[in-house]
């Protein structure tokens, strides 16, 4: 009975110890499933990491490296092609393809009486005998016009008309070259008057123009108000003049006015060797200056220029004044083309009404009686 109470017991404690053992070793399980169910989540959260792409190698220094999107939208588009240097070699090769289309097949009209005659793109031309007053050829040529520096073949007849010592140097004043657009000179420089002519004539400089009248004896406003009486003193009645340069768009006068001024000029032998000079160098009081006419017909062939003047503004647009010697009639004819809408369109239609005469120029040239307005 003690045996069996015993082993009883025996059994009761060792259920309990049992008990004991599960209870201590439950929490060790339960953390064991839990780091077993955790594990896993660590493991898929550590993945993306392992797959990440290596970075991109930093750019070179000054560089900024474009998104990747950026960059693969910008090769997507086509790239722009445009340049301001192909834009003027475009317009450079356009301007040749006229140039030849023009000079290959120049164009005509006929006239009120039956005649075929020159049909210009200028506003304004004439062909004009200065020996006989003659218009042989005309169109609006006694409307009024701005003519831009045509006007300093004026500027050059009232600076030599007073016979002045053409070695005496002046410097150039800031006055002079504020606002000139188109100068050689730079203030405080010195140089001659004679080359003073030159670059007004030759390279048409609106600073050397403005120092013309500047240091002559009237002194600027009176230098324009004799530039205006001789003017009227050579019967230019569509002539007026507010500046000496041509800038200023009131600078007026017609293409009949302006063939018998280039033809008075070229009279004169100072003024038509210069307007008739390719090239001038010379020195300044601190520089060495080369200088080119603006006058293309003096470097062509065929063609004996007795004077000539060159002019451009917004206003005017492309003008040229010349003065030609026939070489079938050993005798002179002005040609005068106002308002072309090109440089090279004011040489093609002065061309174009020169080859139109040299064909006419028995029939025309001697004919009798001067057309005037």
């Amino acid at each position: 009975m003690a045996e069996r109470s015993e082993n009883r017991a025996a059994g009761v404690l060792a259920a309990l110890c049992a008990a004991a053992l599960i209870v201590a070793v439950s929490p060790l399980t339960g953390l064991a499933q839990s780091a077993s169910k955790s594990a896993p989540a660590k493991k898929i959260a550590a993945a993306p990491a392992s797959t990440k792409k290596a970075p991109a190698a930093k750019p070179a220094a000054g560089r900024t490296a474009a998104p990747a999107k950026a960059s693969a939208t910008a090769s997507a588009r086509p790239k722009s092609k445009y340049s301001a240097a192909a834009a003027r070699a475009r317009r450079a090769r356009l301007a040749r393809a006229r140039s030849v289309a023009y000079l290959a097949q120049p164009r005509f009209k006929t006239d009120a009486s039956g005649a075929l005659v020159p049909d210009i793109r200028a506003e304004a031309a004439i062909i004009y005998n200065p020996e006989n007053g003659q218009v042989l050829w005309e169109e609006k040529a006694f409307d009024q016009r701005s003519i831009a520096s045509i006007t300093k073949v004026m500027t050059a007849i009232c600076t030599v008309e007073d016979n002045p010592d053409l070695s005496e140097e002046f410097m150039v004043d800031r006055s002079d070259i504020r606002g000139a657009s188109v100068t050689h000179l730079r203030a405080y420089e010195r140089l001659s008057l004679n080359n003073l002519l030159h670059l007004a004539l030759i390279a048409s400089d609106n600073a050397a123009a403005r120092m013309l009248a500047r240091v002559s004896p009237r002194g600027s406003g009176g230098f324009v108000a004799r530039m205006n009486e001789k003017a009227v003193e050579l019967g230019l009645r569509d002539t007026r003049y507010v500046d000496p340069s041509g800038l200023l768009a009131d600078n007026v006068s017609s293409a009949y006015d302006m063939a018998r001024l280039i033809s008075y000029a070229a009279d004169d032998p100072l003024i038509s060797g210069i307007m008739r000079t390719e090239r001038h160098t010379f020195r300044t009081s601190r520089r060495p200056i080369a200088i080119h006419s603006t006058n293309q017909l003096l470097r062509t062939a065929n063609v004996d220029v007795r004077g000539g003047k060159t002019g451009f503004t917004s206003r005017s647009g492309y003008c040229l004044a010349s003065l030609f010697r026939l070489p079938d009639l050993d005798q002179s004819v002005a040609v005068v083309v106002l308002g072309a809408r090109s440089n090279a369109g004011r040489f093609w239609e002065t061309r174009h009404l020169l080859n139109w005469i040299n064909t006419r120029a028995k029939a025309l040239v001697g004919g009798d009686g001067a057309q005037t307005p």
